[in-house]
Formats: structure tokens, C-alpha cells, sequence
């Protein structure tokens, strides 16, 4: 007898997921909730049409296990990218100053009526990253092993 997947059997693997309809962004985006970042670690090649984000990526996916085992939660350096990249705007962010580390909130894909969209990424502090695409494209690379989290933390957004 076979046994379906369990979201606990892939919590030691790198995660690499794609999404390009609009209904699989939601899984990313709750990935990559809580994630953070170097202003300097976000890049846009205007000639591949490519926007490439690495951030520091809390693993919501190990939360349970850690909770479960009394061990530190754990963060992981991941690649968001984006491709069929149109143009890129920001609000709320100055780009200049390569110190800021910026926090995500949230992604989320608003389409347009002719299969073009718009990815959107939610930053704290009132700040967003407005990136127009010709077709959805995105995935998420995990790109190094886990590290504890300096914080030991989960991120907690309660009041």
C-alpha cells in the first residue's frame, strides 16, 4: 500500500517550486513570508527581462518539526525569480541606500485581463516592489543549507 506525500518528508530537502498560474502563487508567498533582505541583493537585467531577489528565508516548513524537537528555528538563503519581466517600480524604498535590509510580508500576482500581470511584493514599513510581466513566471530556489536563525525565534505578528 502506498502512502501520500507529507509536507514533514521534504523538510530536510532544498525547496525549488515554480509557479506560473496565478493559484499556485499563494504556496510561495507563504513561503516566503517573513523573509528578509539587502536592499543591494535585488537585481533587475533589463536584457534576460529577469528579476532576481536572494533572501533570507524563514523555513515555515521546519516550524512543527523544530517546535516538536525543542531545537532553534532555522532560516535558509533562497532565490525568488522572476521572468518576462516588463518593468520594475518601487515605492516606499530608497534604493540608494545599499545598508537598508528591507522585510517581506507578502507576494501576490494580480493579472491583467490579456495574460500580463503584475507581481507585488508587500515590504514592512509601508514599502512595495511592483514588478509588471508579460506571463507568470516564478520560482523559489532554496541556494544554501539552513542556518539557525540569529533571532531563535519564529516570527510572531501578533499584537
Amino acid at each position: 500500500m502506498s502512502e501520500d506525500a507529507r509536507f514533514e518528508d521534504a523538510v530536510d530537502q532544498p525547496l525549488r517550486l515554480k509557479a506560473m498560474e496565478s493559484d499556485e502563487v499563494p504556496v510561495i508567498a507563504s513561503l516566503l513570508q517573513d523573509s528578509v533582505f539587502p536592499i543591494s541583493e535585488m537585481t533587475w537585467d533589463r536584457r534576460r527581462r529577469r528579476f532576481a531577489l536572494l533572501v533570507n528565508r524563514f523555513r515555515w516548513e521546519d516550524k512543527p518539526l523544530a517546535e516538536r524537537l525543542g531545537r532553534p528555528f532555522e532560516r535558509v538563503q533562497s532565490v525568488i525569480a522572476i521572468e518576462d519581466v516588463i518593468n520594475v517600480s518601487t515605492q516606499g524604498i530608497d534604493r540608494a541606500d545599499k545598508g537598508t535590509i528591507l522585510s517581506l510580508l507578502t507576494l501576490e500576482f494580480q493579472p491583467d485581463d490579456d495574460g500580463t500581470g503584475r507581481v507585488v511584493l508587500t515590504l514592512a514599513g509601508d514599502g512595495a516592489i511592483a514588478i509588471d510581466v508579460e506571463t507568470l513566471e516564478l520560482t523559489l530556489r532554496d541556494v544554501t543549507r539552513p542556518y539557525i536563525a540569529p533571532s531563535r525565534k519564529a516570527p510572531d505578528h501578533r499584537a
